[in-house]
């Protein structure tokens, strides 16, 4: 006799809208599992611009309802997460022969007012000829406005989701394959491979949600066994990391000639990111990876706009990822639907339904989980109510205006770190950097230094409560400490994550 239990909900998909729907169902006292065949985050989800942002540029393809729900989604989500998720200013500076001036101010005016925006400031005209926006820049731009948007750190949001929903029972198996999944008696049989231990085990759940970004067709037709199946176009966004091109706080909005725009922001205190490209991608999303011509395509499209040229021998650091955009039919990449659509199959005469989220963007998360989990309740029936509006995510109980009062109270509490080591914890782990420093007293104390400010007590912790495995998660999802060390420092920190084993760690238990 079968004696393991019955999920409710088992979710394929450990990137955002994985994990935000896992923290959801969660909360509500739905038993959820969820299963992801990399680590947290992984795929699209740690390759975005990284913004929380309306869409200034859907308002050109009319995509007012997308546009106005993301707009009130920025301050929901700051308020939630104000270590991770913080308020940007951008300029976009006016380029003659391309969109025209009151072009561009109607946008703004319809994305100062339709989004419910409290705190954020509004759109102001800027003099590039007297403002310091315009320092770093040719002199070719008069005028230029500045906007509010928002930041945030992908990939932590996702881990952060994922911890959220562990605290509220869901179970959290990454490095874990589903390699089929059939219907049978009402129930869905799942079968997981567990690619540390090379362990196959079956799992029954009420309710599949496919939530695989650019592999969600895969699942429908290989793990479900749908035939010619086509929801989601995958197209590709590049980005390249040089050092950083100026000093102010602000980031750029640049429009190309080509009709496509580029951001250029503050990053990781001493670089600039520079993105994205938007190309249709025909490969494995496993292997995506910039190309040549969209390296050139950055480098030149900066170079219309910063006074000294952004070259290839600047850049330190690419990446790429794939975004799965429902497939409207659009003609061209960057006018595919940044939307997300639900679609639910079966749960009528007693065979088991499956939920497949396609599309979406990252600032939309939230909401396409409530929705996700209106579907899910029509077919297992209400539990809580929605809950996530006004829930801090773990770290984030503090005031969105209150970064830096944090910052103080961790300096005062661990005086022995220095000013910018207190801001990088404070920033990644919010009040929960005082779990991972526990009683230390000095550095010698978080035991044995990695590279810069990294240390063993860091990556203990984040291989006890965040899923973290290898040194590829620590550096380049958990933090972006690969920026800053040799590869001898990042083989050293292999090497000891080799040696806490490949079990899964407390956190997935």
């Amino acid at each position: 006799m079968d004696a393991s239990p019955i999920h409710d909900i088992i979710v394929i998909g450990g990137g955002i809208n994985g994990c935000g729907i896992a923290r959801d169902a969660a909360g509500r006292g739905f038993s959820v599992l969820l299963a992801e065949m990399d680590d947290l985050a992984s795929g699209t989800s740690s390759g975005s611009t990284k913004l929380i942002h309306g869409g200034l540029r859907y308002l050109e393809f009319y995509e007012f309802r997308l546009v106005r729900e993301a707009l009130m989604e920025r301050e929901v989500l700051w308020r939630n997460a104000p270590h991770i998720i913080w308020p940007m200013r951008f300029v976009l500076p006016h380029a003659e022969g391309l969109r025209p001036a009151w072009l561009l101010r109607l946008g703004l005016f319809l994305y100062d007012h339709i989004g419910g925006r409290k705190l954020l400031p509004p759109t102001k005209t800027l003099d590039m000829r007297s403002d310091s926006a315009g320092k770093p820049l040719k002199p070719l731009f008069s005028k230029a406005f500045e906007y509010s948007d928002g930041w945030v750190n992908d990939a932590r949001l996702v881990v952060l989701n994922a911890r959220d929903a562990a605290d509220r029972g869901a179970i959290i198996r990454t490095r874990t394959k589903v390699v089929s999944a059939r219907r049978a008696d009402g129930l869905w049989t799942v079968v997981l491979h567990d690619l540390n231990a090379d362990r196959r085990e079956e799992v029954k759940a009420r309710l599949l949600v496919n939530a695989a970004g650019p592999w969600v067709d895969h699942v429908l037709s290989e793990v479900v066994g749908q035939n010619a199946v086509h929801n989601v176009r995958l197209v590709q966004g590049s980005h390249i990391v040089v050092p950083k091109k100026f000093d102010d706080p602000r980031a750029y909005f640049f429009q190309n000639k080509d009709g496509r725009i580029i951001f250029a922001i503050p990053y990781e205190e001493e670089f600039t990111l520079i993105g994205t490209t938007d190309q249709d991608y025909p490969g494995d999303p496993h292997e995506v990876k910039i190309s040549e011509a969209e390296i050139d395509y950055l480098c030149a499209a900066a170079s219309e706009y910063f006074a000294e040229p952004v070259i290839r021998a600047d850049i330190v650091w690419t990446y790429s990822a794939v975004r799965p955009l429902y497939d409207d039919g659009a003609s061209k990449a960057q006018e595919a639907t940044r939307d997300y659509v639900l679609k639910a199959d079966g749960g009528h005469n007693g065979d088991a339904p499956l939920l497949n989220a396609f599309g979406g963007k990252i600032t939309t998360y939230r909401r396409l989980s409530e929705a996700m989990l209106e579907k899910i309740e029509g077919f297992l029936g209400k539990r809580g109510k929605p809950w996530t509006t006004t829930a801090p995510l773990p770290g984030g109980d503090f005031a969105a205006t209150g970064f830096e009062a944090e910052v103080a109270k961790l300096k005062k509490a661990y005086p022995f770190l220095d000013a910018r080591h207190a801001r990088r914890l404070t920033r990644l782990y919010g009040t929960r950097a005082h779990s991972l420093l526990g009683l230390a007293k000095s550095n010698a104390d978080l035991g044995r230094n990695f590279g810069v400010d990294l240390y063993e007590a860091e990556v203990r912790y984040l291989a006890a409560n965040e899923w973290a495995l290898t040194a590829q998660d620590i550096l380049w999802r958990r933090t972006k400490r690969g920026l800053r060390l040799s590869p001898e420092q990042i083989s050293a920190l292999d090497e000891f994550m080799r040696g806490l084993g490949s079990r899964h760690s407390a956190a997935a238990e």
